[in-house]
């Protein structure tokens, strides 16, 4: 993985109608590289200048159009394609669509997505030179960086239309550099971060065992953004089939003894202390050292108290800062709070678990981050876009510590 990275994220780019459009398969292939899923829309005819089967071969998805049809509605529509992303990149992007995303137009598929979406935007224009510099054009452009549109270019030289000047699109590779740079960000430079992640096993023979629904993707997209914010992360994992961020410092484990042997080791030398892993409340006193015969019809397991690990983080000597999180079924933010006061937390993020929209084994989450004297929402979306934003607020917090 390169200093600046894409991985995990989800690019919806958007391809106007300008000669530009025919490097965009070379551009998806770039933002992929860099470890990004990538999805494509194509306004009103830029089909003219790529073609959408190139494009759905180097995404590895169908290519959106720029119709809003009942049929495409009912697949993936401007509100689902809004919420997906984590950035619409339009590249290229001509005159006319700059003066539709001032006026804030919904006149077609892009446009619309880009009305609906809370995820970033950034256009990489491309035209002619006497239409970039055009005081209209000038004017758009003040207007989109002011709302917090990502710019990128354009470049100058000669263009397809044989004159000289700026106006032309960065090379891909540019683009997607760009791209990758705006995810980096220094919150967290310099500090120490230490996350738990994913479920514990508490074995019961050799191959039986008691564990949960955990996946442990929110830990691992944590982990993702807290090396994006400039952190040193210490990754404690129980049992996953993900692959860690290259540059955590990975401890795996299975059992909550494990887990805490792992963390207690190490917490002095953090400064920040995530606890995301779902860790067996208990773990029966003996495991069986071979399998357990199917002799009885009952079977009585002992279980004895597994140690609370964010409690002893918090009561640490060098005590880190202290997050916790909070799955429950029901009440969340009363069980929550009484959790984060209990253990003597600095912030707890609390969801819900136990139905078909957030918690274990979905892609979407939504979390409720508490502090003493605060409440914070954060809406629904994907687990590694909400996991920049909830690194965001704990970098906010831990410096006004």
């Amino acid at each position: 993985m390169t200093v600046n990275s894409l991985t995990n994220k989800r690019v919806l780019l958007g391809v106007s109608a300008g000669i530009a459009a025919y490097k965009t398969p070379d551009l998806v292939r770039k933002i992929s590289e860099l470890g990004a899923e990538v999805q494509v829309i194509l306004t009103k005819n830029a089909d003219q200048f790529v073609a959408p089967l190139a494009l759905q071969a180097v995404s590895g998805h169908a290519v959106h159009d720029h119709a809003m049809t009942a049929e495409s509605e009912s697949g993936m529509g401007h509100i689902d394609l809004a919420r997906w992303a984590d950035v619409v990149l339009i590249a290229p992007a001509t005159a006319n669509v700059m003066a539709r995303l001032v006026a804030g137009n919904a006149d077609e598929l892009l446009t619309t997505v880009c009305v609906a979406t809370e995820a970033p935007i950034a256009i990489a224009p491309a035209m002619n030179q006497q239409m970039w510099q055009n005081q209209a054009t000038q004017s758009n452009l003040a207007t989109l960086a002011e709302r917090g549109t990502w710019i990128f270019g354009p470049d100058a030289g000669e263009q397809a239309c044989g004159e000289v000047g700026p106006g032309r699109m960065l090379q891909p590779v540019d683009i997607a550099q760009a791209l990758a740079q705006q995810f980096t960000n220094g919150a967290l430079s310099g500090k120490n971060v230490m996350i738990t992640a994913g479920p514990t096993w508490e074995a019961l023979d050799p191959v039986r065992g008691i564990t949960n629904h955990s996946s442990g993707t929110m830990g691992y997209a944590l982990a993702q953004a807290a090396i994006e914010a400039g952190a040193k992360v210490t990754l404690v994992s129980g049992p996953c089939n993900i692959t860690p961020p290259d540059r955590a410092n990975v401890r795996k484990v299975t059992s909550a003894l494990e887990m805490h042997s792992a963390v207690m080791a190490e917490v002095n030398t953090q400064d920040i202390f995530i606890g995301v892993a779902a860790v067996a409340d208990y773990r029966p006193v003996d495991a069986a050292d071979s399998k357990i015969k199917k002799n009885n019809d009952e079977m009585i397991i002992k279980l004895v108290k597994n140690p609370d690990i964010l409690a002893d983080v918090a009561l640490h000597e060098h005590r880190p800062f202290c997050v916790g999180f909070a799955a429950e079924t029901n009440d969340v933010v009363d069980y929550a709070r009484g959790k984060l006061e209990r253990k003597k937390l600095d912030l707890i993020a609390a969801n819900h678990v136990g139905g078909t929209e957030t918690g274990f084994g979905v892609p979407d989450n939504a979390i409720t981050l508490i502090s003493a004297d605060d409440v914070i929402e954060l809406p629904k979306q994907n687990k590694y876009g909400l996991a920049r934003a909830l690194i965001k607020e704990i970098a906010k917090a831990y410096k006004n510590a």
